[in-house]
């Protein structure tokens, strides 16, 4: 938590995914720093407040903590409040929670929330409420409508339902920038080296996944910062009677010495479903014919509009 005793313009919320809506609150939440001369600061929850108060309806999240933090930073806010969600934090009334927390710990001033935001004991608080609270306790709060993009209203919920449908273009949309997936490399079967081309096997950290299928990607090394444009498929090895999810990803460019331990696929566009092929040379022949037609999407698009990280500063 802010350690100086200077006020603060406070955006709360999950921001899972962080899309375009999130980037609004926290657009405004820097305004409202600027106008009061403090700190941006954003408060996040841990778990998903969901897990804690109905665990049947949580729902699988797009991006880990470590990675919403990451991204807050990448958006210049000033500091990140990460509160560990318990069960006594949900049985706060929408008062107790305001005073103790927005107001006794992080000296709030402005508050910037989504309309649909609810907070305090079975989501007692309103926006009407947390107006209500600001007006007594000195704090002004502020409401971000819902941003529409390709023709839908810019959600969490909207974002996973694409992905999982493999529609990664579309899902870009409502983020502001590709849908992307971080995890550790670790070693496959071999097969790939054998058979067919030497892959990349990642294992992801956070829950949401693109659907089974073969995918444009760009992937980055999370130490160098170094990318490689590459193809990556999502799926079950059906060719080789697979029965765990994969993601393998062959790199267009070669590695020139590079070891790679931790990376970051962002999804661009999707190729095609996965297959089963009736051997492993005519699965190696479709990966080639798969490449060229990566090749070609790069060579469509400027490489200014690829970065995986799109953010406004």
């Amino acid at each position: 938590m802010p350690e100086d005793q200077g006020c603060t313009a406070l955006a709360i919320g999950n921001f899972d995914g962080l899309h375009r809506g999130h980037t609004e609150i926290l657009e405004r939440t820097k305004c409202e720093a600027r106008r009061l001369g403090g700190e941006a600061v954003v408060l996040t929850f841990d778990p998903h407040p969901t897990t804690v108060v109905r665990p049947e309806h949580a729902p699988a999240l797009l991006m880990t903590l470590a990675e919403r933090v990451r991204h807050f930073g990448l958006y210049g806010l000033d500091a990140t409040v990460v509160l560990t969600f318990t069960p006594e934090i949900a049985s706060l009334s929408p008062a107790d929670f305001v005073r103790t927390i927005l107001v006794g710990k992080l000296r709030a001033r402005s508050v910037v929330v989504g309309e649909s935001f609810r907070f305090g004991y079975q989501k007692a608080g309103t926006l009407a409420v947390l107006r209500t609270l600001g007006q007594d306790l000195g704090f002004e709060t502020h409401d971000v409508q819902p941003v529409m993009a390709g023709g839908r209203t810019v959600s969490s919920t909207a974002i996973r339902e694409l992905v999982r449908a493999g529609k990664v273009e579309a899902a870009r949309r409502l983020l502001g920038r590709p849908f992307s997936v971080v995890g550790e490399v670790v070693s496959g079967k071999g097969i790939g080296s054998k058979e067919t081309v030497p892959t990349l096997n990642l294992v992801p950290d956070a829950d949401v996944q693109p659907a089974h299928g073969v995918y444009v990607t760009l992937t980055c090394d999370r130490e160098s910062g170094k990318q490689w444009n590459s193809v990556t498929n999502v799926g079950l090895q059906p060719t080789f009677n697979g029965n765990k999810q994969t993601i393998e990803t062959y790199l267009i460019d070669p590695l020139e010495g590079c070891t790679l331990s931790r990376i970051e696929h962002a999804f661009l566009h999707r190729l095609r479903d996965e297959k089963c092929f009736a051997s492993a040379e005519d699965l190696r022949q479709q990966i080639l014919c798969d490449v060229e037609s990566t090749k070609r999407y790069f060579r469509r698009c400027r490489p200014s509009k690829l970065s995986h990280d799109t953010h406004r500063h």
